[in-house]
């Protein structure tokens, strides 16, 4: 019996049952041996429910050289780029370039820039840039950093 034929019968007869942990150590220390192939039929199955450990090993086997990658690169591009890649909503990294951009706005690196492209981006996103500015202006809803005005209809 090769280690597929094995993760797959150990599949099939836990499907209904709890795991038996010595069985479970067995299939994942055997799954880096699998082929792609084989490492997406494992994955693809459909006896193993989203977050069985199975699942989520066969997953990072797959795709080990990719996890990460695109955060680093993220990370790593100027607020030209980043603008760039966040107006193209089908390159897939729209919600990562979104957490970026605030980051970087919480840090003071090109808040007119981020400002700019997020005022004209979805309604959350202008909502988050004047809940911003009204933190700056007025301190947080803790009421840290409050300067009560006095009103001017006096």
């Amino acid at each position: 019996m090769t280690d597929y034929e094995f993760i797959l019968k150990q599949c099939r007869k836990f499907h209904f049952t709890k795991w038996d942990e010595n069985e479970l150590r067995r299939c994942l220390e055997v799954l880096p041996n699998l082929t792609r192939e084989q490492l997406i039929n494992v994955y693809r199955n459909r006896l193993l429910d989203e977050k069985h450990p199975l699942k989520q090993t066969a997953f990072k086997v797959l795709f080990a050289d990719k996890v990460g990658k695109r955060e680093e690169r993220i990370k790593n591009l100027d607020i030209d780029a980043l603008i760039e890649e966040f107006k193209d909503k089908k390159s897939g990294n729209v919600a990562l370039i979104r957490k970026e951009l605030r980051e970087r706005y919480k840090a003071g690196i090109d808040r007119q820039k981020i400002t700019a492209i997020l005022n004209v981006s979805t309604k959350s996103d202008q909502q988050w840039v004047k809940s911003q500015i009204r933190k700056e202006r007025y301190g947080d809803s803790n009421g840290n950093n409050y300067q009560w005005k006095k009103p001017s209809w006096k």
